[in-house]
């Protein structure tokens, strides 16, 4: 039995992103009666590409795991280091909270996946980059613009989707440890069991510490909290020839602490310290079902939940939360005729919060909040195909919510490639989202401004883009050419406000024009064997009423560069990466002014062996940092205190050391 791409999509989660090439069930699962013939030793050495872009009908990128390995790659924040769209920045200088950004707006934006079901929401978002461990990762996949109505309506810049190490795959037990000159230390481990032909099970586990807080700048704060975390996580799939099923639990539990250090022998009850508690345990199920063989008919059945708690405290100031998400999803597609797939699917997310909070260092009463929304839809999608030449998406989503009512969510995609060298794509789309502003902002609570929030807000987007690839021959090697603009405007927003008055903070509605341009070309070549060159430029034009202004939000760069190399001669035994960025300056809210535009440097280098790797590398490596990423150091307890406004590194340069071990079973 053979399934299309657009099948796998329902078994494994991954397919929207791919490129519709067809594989074959019984390749994933052998029979226990399969002949093997015992071969002379014989070696193979192939160069896989470690960054694909897909030749489906949406702009999607497939960063994999050669591509992660070019860095230390300890989370998902780390893992966007040598990518040229997706920018990813400490959105304070306290807490360590990191942020991306991607078509030049907040990853608000940006729907958050985990084998494409809906992750990391509402409180989980601040740090959700770093909930993600590097070492699970297999792949990234990175969709800009509207993307599937499968997934929901949540996107609005694009859809981010991460896939795990898989139970399924050949038996292998792996170890990474990694250590830095900040005295942050990581053990990864994984490992997986096949209990049958059709049984597998797998283990993943995870452990840092940060062992030793930093100062660098003298100003009395920790340049970087301290954090310590564990997260576990256990995985099971079973394939048949007319079924298949895939389940997941993972359970993480960190301790997050920032502050003054105690430089002049401070007593404790003086000292601003920061502090947050958090413990996550999630899980999905995925159930497949193959109904039709001739014209590949196939229903899946996902369930999801999700139970998240946080305690944090900010100097005298708290926010606590009990956030807890359900998700449910029926999907079905049949193929006809071999150009037509239709899809047609229904949905169920349910969100419940729990809030309690002081938003002043005064001995004053909490304030509680308890929201609760249940959004139910129904999707189409059609998609018209032949072959790689020409494809047409269209679908759209009918929801309601509990909260705002009823909405209706557009999306269209097309492509056509006059021959095998161009490629051009458009897409049109719009993307809602139920923006909490305590919930997604609450690190804010670090400023010494009054903080100031509307309540919650159905944010509306609309994204249209243009795309095109290119495959230009050039002295016997290929130049592969990107170039691409997207524009959104929204029609409601929850924006952070710092230029109506200088002593608030606020979460407000939009009250005016918000839209973002963004124009980005993106070059890559193998000049040499064994060496990739990639090259990228990306402008952002974004402006939003502030203040009863219309003038471009704070913290955001005006354009960014990317030069990254990297070479592995021979056999590969040894590999060297560099990746230089050039980050564009900003706006600051007033009384500052702007920022200027800085550098950044990493490199690494690894040594392959037969069963482990050792590599070693350097973050940020020209030292530009962010001098005074607080104001206000010395009056913590004030409304001058503002540690929220980081454009650039809080740290000088990093050293780093690594060993990666793996063992495959025969």
């Amino acid at each position: 039995m053979k399934l299309n791409t657009h099948s796998l999509f329902l078994l494994l989660g991954s397919v929207t992103f791919s490129s519709g090439a067809t594989v074959t069930l019984a390749d994933s699962v052998a029979p226990v009666d399969t002949i093997w013939h015992e071969l002379d030793e014989v070696q193979v050495v192939q160069r896989r590409a470690s960054t694909l872009r897909g030749r489906g009908v949406t702009n999607t990128v497939t960063l994999n795991k050669g591509e992660l390995m070019k860095a230390a790659c300890c989370n998902l924040g780390e893992s966007f280091t040598t990518n040229p769209s997706v920018d990813v920045n400490y959105s304070d200088a306290t807490t360590g909270a990191r942020q991306i950004k991607l078509l030049g707006l907040s990853g608000q934006y940006v729907q958050m996946l985990g084998e494409s079901v809906p992750a990391h929401r509402m409180v989980a978002m601040p740090y959700a980059l770093s909930f993600v461990p590097g070492p699970w990762i297999e792949s990234i996949q990175v969709s800009k613009g509207a993307s599937s109505v499968k997934n929901g309506y949540e996107s609005v810049t694009g859809q981010i989707n991460t896939e795990f190490l898989k139970p399924q795959l050949t038996e292998r037990l792996d170890a990474n440890a990694f250590v830095d000159t900040k005295g942050r230390f990581e053990l990864n481990a994984s490992g997986n069991r096949h209990l049958n032909d059709r049984w597998s099970t797998g283990l993943l586990f995870h452990y840092q510490d940060a062992m030793t807080e930093h100062d660098g700048n003298g100003d009395g704060f920790a340049d970087m909290p301290r954090v310590r975390q564990l997260s576990l996580k256990n995985r099971w799939a079973y394939f048949s020839p007319r079924y298949i099923f895939q389940a997941s639990v993972t359970g993480l539990t960190e301790r997050r602490r920032g502050g003054q250090v105690d430089h002049h022998g401070m007593n404790n009850d003086d000292r601003y310290r920061i502090g947050l508690s958090t413990d996550r345990l999630e899980g999905f199920a995925k159930n497949a079902f193959f109904l039709d063989d001739d014209q590949n008919a196939n229903l899946a059945v996902i369930v999801a939940g999700s139970l998240h708690y946080l305690s944090s405290h900010y100097g005298k100031k708290h926010y606590n939360a009990d956030n807890h998400n359900a998700y449910a999803s029926l999907l079905f597609e049949k193929t006809f005729a071999e150009h037509h797939l239709l899809s047609a699917g229904l949905s169920l997310n349910h969100d419940y919060i729990d809030e309690r909070y002081r938003l002043v260092h005064d001995e004053v009463p909490w304030q509680f909040s308890t929201m609760r929304e249940t959004t139910a839809g129904a999707y189409t999608q059609y998609t018209f195909s032949l072959g790689e030449r020409a494809s047409i998406m269209t679908g759209v989503r009918l929801d309601h919510s509990s909260r705002f009512g009823w909405f209706a969510t557009p999306r269209v995609h097309l492509k056509y490639a006059p021959s095998a060298l161009v490629t051009l794509r458009a897409s049109l789309g719009k993307g809602y989202r139920s923006a909490m502003p305590l919930a997604e902002h609450y690190p804010l609570l670090a400023t010494g401004r009054t903080l100031v929030f509307d309540g919650p807000e159905q944010e509306a987007a609309w994204n249209g883009g243009l795309n095109t690839s290119w495959s230009i021959p050039v002295a016997g090697k290929t130049l592969k050419l990107d170039v691409e603009y997207y524009y959104t405007h929204f029609d409601k927003q929850l924006i952070i406000d710092y230029d109506s008055d200088p002593s608030l903070l606020l979460i407000t509605r939009l009250d005016g024009r918000s839209w973002s341009h963004t124009f980005q070309v993106e070059a890559s070549m193998e000049p040499l064997r064994g060496m990739t060159v990639t090259g990228a430029i990306r402008v952002n034009d974004v402006r939003c009423t502030l203040g009863g202004e219309l003038r471009r939000p704070p913290l955001t760069s005006r354009y960014k560069g990317l030069l990254s190399i990297s070479y592995a001669p021979g056999l590969g035994l040894w590999q060297f990466d560099a990746t230089l960025q050039l980050n564009g300056g900003g706006r600051l809210p007033a009384p500052q002014s702007s920022y200027h535009a800085y550098e950044q440097l990493q490199a690494q280098v690894t040594r392959n062996f037969r069963h482990f790797s050792i590599y070693v590398g350097g973050e940020n490596l020209t030292g530009r940092r962010q001098h005074n990423p607080i104001m206000g150091a010395d009056a913590p307890w004030t409304s001058a205190f503002e540690p929220t406004l980081v454009w650039g590194p809080t740290e000088g340069a990093m050293f780093y050391a690594g060993i990666r071990l793996n063992f495959k079973r025969k």
